[in-house]
């Protein structure tokens, strides 16, 4: 049996002076499609970097956490094997790199190009593999400055895909986007989940929930409110205790919409 792609156990990870995740365990499979949901400051961001080791958990006898099957890791060796697709990564960003220069970062797991870094003819070869993959070849050349949110989303996609990873993590992903290319996201990350590839979407909107999600995690204050089947979860008294609002649910082509 394969180990799990991360297996968080009664951890807690602080953020300043209080407990951003605070006996927090979930445990989610390679290949697995799962879809952590909750409101702003419910910790999901924490999550991310404590996935991507950036933040790490305070440390109690009770409390385990393992990525892999490993508890120790490279941050870089592990950042090749998760594919990270986030708003903050865009932002750090520097210069005037065109979207194949982006794309090619992701096998040095950073945001650019630097002059220690030797590219491949292999890594080119994949560069433009993904690049058509995601339909995205006519942005090769373009500087990411001159791209609209969607295209620069689509290139996240591609850097997050080129080292072939065993999952992506995607941070509300449609954050920024308009209705269409809302839209196109969606769709790529449908293709993505049904070609095997691990979807790990961590969103505070429903309707980023694709339908080959069958798995969802609620989150509040830190902690996990409910872990189960989408249809089970996704529903109105669940959602309004989540979000403390009273909410209405309708559901369309395999879809859900909250208002």
């Amino acid at each position: 049996m394969k180990p799990a792609l991360i297996d968080f156990q009664n951890i807690r990870v602080m953020r300043g002076e209080k407990f951003a995740l605070d006996n927090f365990s979930l445990r989610i499979m390679p290949q697995e499609h799962i879809a952590i949901i909750g409101p702003n400051g419910c910790g999901k961001s924490t999550l991310i970097k404590t996935i991507t080791r950036e933040c790490y958990p305070v440390q109690r006898d009770n409390s385990r956490i393992t990525i892999l099957g490993n508890e120790r890791w490279n941050v870089f060796e592990l950042r090749l094997l998760l594919g990270i697709v986030s708003n903050d990564l865009m932002e750090r960003l520097r210069g005037e790199p065109t979207g194949r220069e982006i794309v090619l970062s992701g096998f040095f797991s950073s945001t650019q190009i630097f002059a220690n870094h030797h590219v491949e003819p292999e890594h080119l070869q994949k560069t433009d593999a993904v690049l058509e993959r995601l339909e995205a070849m006519h942005l090769a050349d373009r500087p990411v400055a001159e791209m609209s949110s969607g295209e620069a989303q689509r290139i996240l996609i591609a850097r997050a895909l080129v080292h072939d990873p065993q999952a992506l993590v995607f941070d509300e992903p449609s954050n920024s986007l308009d209705i269409l290319m809302q839209h196109k996201l969606r769709e790529a990350m449908r293709g993505l989940a049904r070609s095997g590839v691990g979807i790990v979407l961590v969103t505070h909107h429903a309707a980023d929930i694709i339908p080959e999600i069958e798995r969802v995690v609620l989150m509040r204050d830190g902690r996990v409110l409910a872990d189960g089947r989408k249809e089970d979860l996704l529903v109105e008294d669940r959602m309004s205790k989540l979000f403390g609002y009273p909410v209405e649910i309708a559901r369309r082509d395999g879809y859900y919409h909250i208002w």
